[in-house]
C-alpha cells in the first residue's frame, strides 16, 4: 500500500528524498505522509472546464450513493464548485464539490469497453499523480510481456562433488525475484492474503497475517537437497543476488531473493495489566531475537507500539497495549535479504538432515560466488517454482505492494538484458507501446507508484480497454480489488448497489501540513472497470487532487468519497 519512502538505506541508490513525518491510515488505504511540500501537485487550475463528453443513458443514481461528501465537516473549505459535466450524474457533483477539495481538481475518463465511446471526460487529459495506480502500469506490463501462466525458477547449484552423501564444496541458491517463496500458498496453489496485510501493518491498525508458513519453500529445497543424496555440506552455503543490482524502494532493498516479504513478523498480545506484552515472532531464523518492553495498561488504554533494531539480530518492542486489544501485529524489514535467507536456508537444511560446516549466521560471502555464467553452468540440485504470474499480480494490486511492483520492473529490467531495475520502465514503455498505449500519457519513475509518478485519467482508461481487449481478460480484472469486497477496497461503499460491481485499483499519496497543522492529500485515485448497472461495461479513472483536512476523520472519508463517485457512476451507466 501507500507507505512512507525509506530516505537513508545505506549502500543503495534511493529513488528520492523524503521526510517521513507522519502516516495516517485511510478506510484500509496507507496514505504516505511526507514533509516534501512539493510532493503536491499544482492546484491552480480551476474544476469548472469539463470536456464535452457523451451524455449519460442511464437512470440517476440510488439516495444511497448520492449523498453529499461526509468528509465536508471535517473539511478547511476555500473556494470553487466543479460545474456540470456532460455525461456525469449531478449527484456525483455533490461529492465532488465537498470542502475538503475546494483548493484541488477532479479528473475522470469514463469509457466504454466495447466501443471505446468516451461517456465522461472531466480533466483527463491533465498529468496528476495517481498514487499506487501506477501498479496498473508495472503489473500490466509484466502481464503482456510474459504472460499471466508465467513463472520464475528459483535453483539451487552445487559445487564440487558428491561422494558419499559428503558434498565437498557449495551450495548456491540463485535468487530469481520469486515474490513469496512458496510462503503464501494455499493448498489450492492460489496466494494467500489478507485485505490489510502485514506489509502495512506498522502504519495501519489491524493488520493480520495469513497462516502459512513462511519458510515452506527453503524447506521444499532443503528436502530436494537431501533426495538428491546430499547429507553433509563441507563448504558453504551462498545465496547469489546479482540477477540485479542493488536497488531501494521505501523501507527495504529490492532484491531477487524475498522471505516472507523480507519481513520479520511479530504478534503482540496483552497480558495482565502492569505486566510485559507476550509477542510471538515469525519466522525464527537465527540469530534474531526480540525484546518485549510493551506495557499492558488497562483495557481501553492506549495502544501505540514502536520498533526498532539497534543491532543486527535484534528487534526491541516498546509502548503499551490495552488489556482488551486484540493481538497486534508490527514488522522489521531487514536490510540484508541474501544473509537472511542464507541463515534460514542452512537451518531449513539441518531440519531436513543435511549438515553444514559453514557457519550459518554470518554474511553471506559474496565475494566468493563464482562468475554468474560459472554458476550457471553447474549442477541444479533442488529447484522451486514460482506461482504463476497471474497469482503474484493478484498480491501486488489486491494489498497495494509496493516492493512487489518495483520487482516486477526489475524483472523487466532483467528481460531487457540490463541489471539497472530503471531500465525497466523504458522496458515497459516499449511494451505499452506495442500494446497500442501512448507511453506519453505517463510519466514514471517507479513502478509502485510513490511521489513524483504522473498519469493522465484518459491514459489509465486506455491501458485498462487494452487490457480488457486480451484473451485472459477476466484473470486480470480478478486481480483488481473490487469495491465493498476486498483488498484495499474492502470497506468503501460496502452497502453501495455498485458493491461487487467495480474493479479497480487505489491510489493515494498524503503529507501533513506543518505549516497549519492540517492534513492534504496531493492524489486519492481510482482505476479500474465497471459493470454497469445496466449492463454495459466500462472502463474509468477518477483522480482527485489536494483534499485539505482539518483531522483525521475528514481524511478517512476521502477513500469513501472517490468510491462514492465510482458507485454513481456505476448506478447510472
Amino acid at each position: 500500500m501507500e507507505r512512507p519512502e525509506r530516505p537513508d538505506q545505506e549502500g543503495l541508490p534511493v529513488r528520492r528524498t523524503s521526510l517521513a513525518v507522519v502516516t495516517v491510515a485511510l478506510a484500509g488505504v496507507l496514505v504516505a505522509c511526507t514533509g516534501d511540500p512539493a510532493a503536491a501537485p499544482s492546484s491552480s487550475a480551476s474544476n469548472a472546464g469539463a470536456t464535452s463528453a457523451a451524455p449519460s443513458s442511464g437512470s440517476s443514481a440510488s439516495s444511497s450513493t448520492a449523498s453529499a461528501s461526509s468528509s465536508s465537516s471535517a473539511a478547511i473549505s476555500t473556494s470553487a464548485a466543479a460545474q456540470q459535466i456532460p455525461g456525469l450524474d449531478d449527484s456525483a457533483l455533490e461529492v465532488m464539490n465537498g470542502a475538503a477539495y475546494d483548493g484541488g481538481q477532479w479528473a475522470i475518463s469514463v469509457k466504454d469497453l466495447e466501443t471505446g465511446e468516451q461517456l465522461i471526460s472531466h480533466n483527463a487529459g491533465l498529468f496528476l499523480q495517481p498514487g499506487s495506480v501506477v501498479k496498473t502500469y508495472s503489473s500490466g506490463a509484466v502481464w503482456a510481456k510474459f504472460g499471466p501462466d508465467s513463472t520464475v525458477t528459483t535453483p539451487v547449484h552445487r559445487s564440487g562433488e558428491v561422494a558419499g552423501g559428503v558434498l565437498t564444496g557449495d551450495l548456491i541458491m540463485v535468487g530469481q525475484g520469486d515474490l513469496t517463496m512458496g510462503g503464501q500458498t494455499k493448498p489450492d496453489g492460489t496466494i494467500d492474503y489478507t485485505n490489510l496485510d502485514h506489509n502495512d501493518a506498522n502504519d495501519i491498525p489491524g493488520a493480520t497475517l495469513v497462516t502459512e508458513d513462511p519458510l515452506t519453500g527453503l524447506d521444499a529445497l532443503a528436502k530436494q537437497v537431501k533426495d538428491a543424496g546430499i547429507n553433509q555440506i563441507k563448504g558453504d552455503v551462498l545465496i547469489d543476488d546479482r540477477l540485479w543490482d542493488a536497488d531501494a524502494l521505501e523501507n527495504g532493498p529490492i532484491t531477487p531473493i524475498i522471505i516472507n516479504n523480507n519481513l520479520i513478523d511479530f504478534s503482540i498480545t496483552p497480558g495482565a495489566v502492569g505486566s510485559k506484552a507476550e509477542a510471538v515472532m515469525r519466522p525464527v531464523v537465527a540469530p534474531w531475537k526480540v525484546d518485549v518492553q510493551v506495557e499492558t495498561v488497562a483495557a481501553g488504554g492506549t495502544t501505540n507500539i514502536t520498533i526498532d533494531s539497534p543491532a543486527h539480530g535484534q528487534v526491541v518492542l516498546t509502548g503499551s497495549i490495552a488489556a482488551d486489544s486484540d493481538p497486534i501485529i508490527r514488522t522489521w524489514a531487514f536490510d540484508d535479504p541474501a544473509r537472511f535467507a542464507r541463515t534460514a536456508f542452512i537451518e531449513a537444511l539441518e531440519r531436513a538432515g543435511v549438515t553444514v560446516s559453514a557457519d550459518p549466521v554470518a554474511e553471506n560471502p559474496v565475494a566468493d560466488l563464482p562468475a554468474k555464467d560459472a554458476v550457471t553452468a553447474l549442477p541444479v540440485v533442488a529447484e522451486r517454482e514460482s506461482l504463476p504470474l497471474s497469482e503474484e499480480a493478484k498480491y501486488v494490486l489486491k494489498i497495494s505492494y509496493n516492493r512487489g511492483a518495483q520487482t516486477f520492473i526489475c524483472r523487466l529490467a532483467v528481460s531487457a538484458g540490463s541489471t539497472d531495475c530503471d531500465d525497466g520502465l523504458t522496458e515497459a514503455a516499449k511494451i505499452w507501446k506495442g500494446e497500442g498505449l501512448d507511453p506519453t500519457g505517463a510519466v514514471l519513475i517507479d513502478g509502485s507508484g510513490l511521489t513524483g509518478n504522473m498519469i493522465t485519467a484518459d491514459n489509465e482508461a486506455d491501458l485498462q480497454r487494452i487490457m480488457a481487449q486480451r484473451p485472459d481478460a477476466d484473470e486480470w480484472k480478478a486481480t483488481l480489488p473490487i469495491l465493498g469486497v476486498d483488498g484495499s477496497l474492502e470497506m468503501v461503499q460496502a452497502k453501495s448497489p455498485a458493491a461487487g460491481k467495480v474493479f479497480a485499483k487505489t491510489g493515494t499519496l498524503g503529507l501533513f501540513d506543518i505549516y497549519n497543522n492540517r492534513i492534504v492529500l496531493p492524489t486519492k485515485a481510482l482505476g479500474g472497470y465497471m459493470d454497469a448497472a445496466s449492463g454495459r461495461k466500462l472502463a474509468f479513472t477518477i483522480i482527485v487532487t489536494n483534499g485539505v483536512f482539518a483531522d483525521i476523520q475528514g481524511v478517512f472519508a476521502a477513500n469513501d468519497d472517490v468510491g462514492k463517485v465510482a458507485a454513481i457512476i456505476q448506478q447510472s451507466y
